[in-house]
């Protein structure tokens, strides 16, 4: 039996390689196929010598639309803008579909929830089960410690990345501003720079790094009166994402149409 079939959408990217090698590599799972931009170069090469797991016999297509009508669920991590639209398109089909994509404005957001009334989407900034952890972790210490602790939220990666600070990092502020029982809109300040004043109380600032190949470290802080906690969770392989976004494409095949996050898929 080839089990679940998944397709990977953007399989010539790193994250897309290393998709395809996990599918493979996992019991009850089977590379349904691959797109790439046309032009890309990755067109009609054989998937699995282009993820580094050898020849398998399945050659690259160019056809998102086609890739997900012969999938049981797809795998998205690529821009906002592609991801939308293959969400939409996903939804017109009724194949399920995983994304992992950062980035998307509240426009775009909005459009993938729609689309989830349709079919079954788990959608998560992160696909790590210790960022999902940390996730659960600050929203209790936030409401726990209370408005008088002020809270920062450091991130850094690589050098190539386009969008800050990391959806990891906004939904790390979502977390605590739920802990404190308020919108992260209303107490968010991204940025600093000149004579800002004294910080606002209840405020959730954010701060962001890049350079050379950092994968993903993310920092919590919540700074009191004479102490100071700090909640760490640093990434050192791309792997952990491919994993858990395996694990949740397994999950949701045949669940009833939502919008989901990766606690429900592991259970937190």
């Amino acid at each position: 039996m080839p089990g679940t079939k998944m397709g990977v959408v953007g399989c010539g990217g790193r994250m897309g390689r290393m998709l395809v090698a996990e599918i493979a590599a996992t019991e009850g799972c089977s590379v349904a196929g691959g797109s790439a931009a046309p032009g890309s170069g990755y067109v009609n090469q054989d998937i699995g010598e282009l993820a580094g797991i050898g020849r398998i016999g399945i050659p690259v297509g160019e056809t998102v639309e086609k890739l997900i009508r012969s999938s049981d669920v797809v795998l998205e991590f690529t821009s906002p803008e592609a991801t939308v639209e293959h969400a939409e398109l996903a939804a017109s089909i009724g194949t399920s579909i995983v994304i992992g994509t950062t980035g998307l404005s509240s426009e775009q957001g909005e459009r993938v929830r729609r689309a989830a009334h349709t079919i079954p989407i788990v959608w998560a900034p992160n696909m790590s089960l210790g960022v999902n952890l940390l996730l659960s972790l600050v929203e209790d210490v936030a409401r726990r410690l209370g408005p008088d602790w002020d809270i920062e939220i450091m991130e850094m990666h690589h050098h190539g990345k386009v969008d800050a600070p990391s959806g990891t990092a906004l939904a790390l502020g979502r977390a605590a501003a739920v802990g404190r029982g308020v919108a992260l809109e209303d107490v968010e300040q991204r940025a600093r720079d000149g004579i800002t004043g004294p910080r606002r109380r209840g405020d959730i600032g954010f701060a962001s790094l890049r350079g050379g190949d950092a994968i993903g470290d993310h920092h919590v802080i919540f700074a009191g009166a004479s102490e100071r906690l700090e909640l760490v969770h640093r990434a050192t392989s791309r792997a952990i994402y491919a994993k858990g976004a395996v694990r949740a494409a397994r999950w949701v095949v045949g669940r009833p149409p939502g919008l989901y996050s990766l606690k429900e898929v592991l259970g937190l």
